[in-house]
């Protein structure tokens, strides 16, 4: 008898090893919920400005979210660290200029050398190098400017909706200052399911038209390689991946204590990325906000379960994306923006305290500053240029402060 109690009791501990905390959970519920609605409004934006059909962004959901998903379920599993893989949101905002003289076969060309290129640098090491070569409190001041008009939809989702949002809050400030409720349903959680159930009462919830598909029907898409599309594209879209996206992920990651591989998440977005052009979708890339709101909270032994979560979620959402699609987006976009904003007002504090506390001060508000203007330059990302502009200010201005960071980097 007692044998078989030690068994069950050795299994369920075991299970209980693969399973979130309730806190890591609902931060990945909250994650999943953040791609799964702005993001997927700027993608349906972009592809109906360049002229892209239902049936066509239809496809870049199933490839932008599922081939996604099973990425990111492999390389969580593989190194037990919260790596969501997924398109890159600025790439996608080049799109609409680019198909209004090009075709799109010749797009996707472009994505397929870019992947190709991007898996090269990730598999020859080229880019651990550069990533360590760039001081840490001037990549969070870019991470800090990007990631904070996500801060400031929990102020801007007021003007929308007060009484949606007033009570939304309100239920995540409860559930934060009575720590004996917070242990049960954390407030992140909590703020979600309060915030769903007033919409629903209010009727702030937009109805699901009928005519709504069930299961997506994706489509293979073949490229056609042209040289204006590579000289217009390639470089921009390298930018994005690795020089916006992937270094933010990675520079979250490490100031949440994990040591990203960085080697292996760039050749993986690389061939990722030619997985996704397939399906018509963008470049893929590891994300910023969404490991952000997994790493804010909860057991951090437990984090890559929450990516893995989301992972799965996200394959669901591919595999019905005609009706995961018109659900997320009857959930009002400030309900959302507000409880992505809750979640990640830690990781901005973090970053604003890493950026500013140490050394290089004027570079990470230089990084800061441009990043928040969002201003793009030759169809490349202002916070790409946050990190140029910002590593210009350092050597000019605090060449001694620059010069200790890089060799605390070297050593």
């Amino acid at each position: 008898m007692s044998n078989s109690v030690r068994t069950e009791s050795t299994s369920g501990s075991r299970l209980a090893n693969y399973l979130p905390d309730r806190h890591t959970f609902s931060n990945s519920i909250t994650a999943y919920l953040f791609c799964t609605t702005g993001p997927l409004a700027i993608l349906v934006a972009a592809g109906q400005a360049g002229g892209l059909t239902e049936h066509d962004l239809s496809s870049w959901i199933f490839g932008g979210y599922g081939i996604a998903g099973f990425i990111t379920l492999w390389i969580c599993w593989r190194y037990r660290q919260p790596l969501v893989i997924a398109w890159t949101i600025p790439g996608a905002l080049l799109l609409p200029p680019a198909l209004t003289h090009l075709s799109f076969a010749e797009v996707i060309g472009a994505y397929w050398v870019t992947g190709i290129v991007i898996a090269i640098l990730g598999w020859s090491g080229l880019i651990g190098r550069v990533m360590r070569a760039i001081p840490m409190p001037i990549v969070m001041g870019m991470v800090a400017g990007v990631f904070l008009p996500l801060g400031i939809q929990v102020v801007t989702a007021f003007t929308d909706n007060a009484l949606l949002s007033g009570a939304t809050l309100f239920v995540f400030l409860f559930f934060t200052l009575v720590p004996t409720l917070a242990r049960y349903i954390p407030p992140v959680l909590a703020a979600i399911i309060a915030g769903g159930i007033t919409a629903w009462a209010i009727g702030a919830m937009a109805p699901i038209p009928e005519t709504t598909r069930l299961f997506a029907r994706p489509t293979v898409y073949m490229p056609e390689f042209s040289i204006q599309a590579m000289l217009e594209l390639v470089i921009p879209l390298m930018v994005t991946v690795l020089g916006i996206q992937n270094a933010q992920g990675i520079a979250i990651l490490k100031n949440a204590g994990y040591e990203a591989p960085v080697k292996t998440i760039t050749t993986t977005t690389g061939w990722g990325s030619i997985l996704l052009a397939l399906t018509g979708s963008v470049p893929a890339c590891l994300t910023g906000p969404v490991n952000g709101i997994i790493v804010s909270g909860g057991d951090p032994k437990k984090h890559w379960l929450g990516a893995m979560v989301v992972g799965l979620l996200m394959i669901v959402f591919a595999l019905f994306a005609p009706m995961a699609t018109a659900f997320a987006l009857a959930l009002p976009l400030s309900l959302i923006g507000l409880i992505g904003g809750l979640a990640m007002m830690r990781v901005l504090q973090t970053t604003f305290q890493t950026a500013f506390r140490g050394e290089c001060p004027l570079g990470a508000l230089v990084a800061f500053v441009v990043s928040v203007a969002g201003v793009p330059i030759f169809n490349i990302g202002a916070p790409f240029w946050g990190l140029v502009f910002a590593f210009i200010a350092s050597w000019l201005l605090e060449r001694d402060s620059l010069r200790r960071l890089m060799n605390q980097s070297a050593a």
